[in-house]
């Protein structure tokens, strides 16, 4: 079977393909192929005409997309609709990716597939847009929320990850400044893909919940990166009001695997953990 993977070279594209290098893989970029374009999206599906179509293409600049919201809703909304049509004329699935922002983060509980969303911001709006879009359109489909993603990707691009910006702050010497007041689950793009490939195999369409467990403030999970990184910088912890961020983010977004779990396939590890593998992988790949 063919799969069509588009933004293969982003944190969560390139972990893909690696785990579906198993398959007749098309890999799609930001610089061959424009997700907005309908024309480039029916070429593109009607000539390599994949069984699965992987799309990790968004614009996920959360505060950028307060300044641009005809950009955020016409890449993470209407592409994705577009998308969709096209997978359904030629009967394939789409695994599409969501955030834990669509959700207000009033509950003190993890978020199961079934609470109700309620976005605060352009971008999680956007998002949840994209997610309907899918639902209505498709019947084969996955749709997949996850949260706090991080890849080793992003140790090699200027967009880069919440871990590579805590690097590059103690690299040049700057004091750190993290909001302790926002609750979520660090997810490796690694154990991400590697479950998403699993799903699929399943054959279960439907939404999804995909993260690793556990949870921990932004300040928490900085702290942890210092700590298991041995950087010599202090981190000291803030409020979201004090940081002043353009666009509002839930104060708890923690994801329960709920339909994962009820699969029998919810055994992602602890976030800590799955922190600790990637810096030595970090490392590795730094000193290549």
């Amino acid at each position: 079977m063919t799969t069509l993977l588009i933004g293969a070279n982003g944190q969560l594209g390139s972990e893909l393909r690696q785990a579906f290098s198993h398959q007749e893989l098309v890999l799609l970029t930001h610089a061959d192929f424009e997700l907005t374009d309908p024309g480039q999206v029916r070429e593109a599906v009607r000539t390599y005409r994949p069984g699965l179509i992987l799309n990790t293409a968004a614009y996920h600049r959360v505060d950028e997309c307060e300044d641009f919201p005809e950009r955020a809703f016409a890449v993470n909304a209407v592409a994705v609709r577009n998308l969709a049509i096209a997978a359904k004329e030629i009967g394939a699935a789409l695994v599409h990716f969501s955030t834990d922002y669509v959700f207000d983060g009033k509950q003190r509980r993890p978020y199961r597939e079934e609470d109700r969303p309620g976005p605060l911001s352009v971008y999680a709006a956007s998002k949840l847009a994209g997610e309907y879009f899918v639902r209505a359109l498709l019947d084969r489909y996955y749709l997949i929320r996850t949260c706090g993603l991080y890849g080793l990707a992003g140790s090699r691009s200027k967009a880069g990850n919440f871990v590579e910006t805590m690097f590059r702050l103690a690299t040049d010497g700057r004091e750190i400044r993290v909001v302790g007041d926002q609750i979520v689950t660090p997810t490796s793009a690694k154990e991400l893909a590697g479950k998403v490939r699993r799903l699929v195999e399943t054959g279960a369409y439907g939404l999804y919940h995909i993260s690793n467990n556990g949870e921990c403030s932004w300040y928490r999970f900085a702290l942890a990166i210092v700590e298991l990184a041995g950087l010599r910088t202090a981190v000291h912890e803030t409020t979201s009001v004090a940081y002043g961020a353009p666009a509002a983010r839930p104060a708890y977004s923690v994801l329960d695997n709920a339909n994962l779990r009820s699969l029998g396939l919810d055994d992602l590890r602890d976030w800590r953990d799955a922190l600790a593998d990637y810096l030595a992988e970090r490392a590795l790949l730094q000193g290549a």
